[in-house]
């Protein structure tokens, strides 16, 4: 598998990706994602981001953002890291 791919109007994504952004054990991710701790948003770009999909995986304390553009390459990634605190909702939302 390719780190990103697009198939029947999904995208997927190589989960030691996610795990890297997240800062977390692949295991743990895995662990994490099963028991709904782990959650994401899937974004379309429109107009000047036509063709880009913005990724955004949340875990307890820290978001982790990829950007890619048409082919599945990741033009952008971003993380946010809360330390102790938990992540406030306002993160939770497309764009935010």
């Amino acid at each position: 598998m390719k780190p990103i791919e697009f198939e029947n109007g999904t995208v997927q994504i190589d989960a030691a990706i996610v795990a890297e952004g997240l800062g977390l054990a692949l295991p743990r991710l895995q662990k994490e994602m099963r028991a709904g701790k782990i959650t994401s948003l899937a974004e379309r770009g429109v107009d000047a981001d036509s063709g880009r999909h913005r990724l955004t995986f949340f875990s307890e304390h820290r978001r982790f953002r990829v950007v890619v553009d048409a082919t599945g390459a990741i033009v952008q990634r971003s993380a946010v890291d809360f330390g102790d605190l938990r992540l406030p909702k306002s993160v939770h939302k497309p764009g935010g």
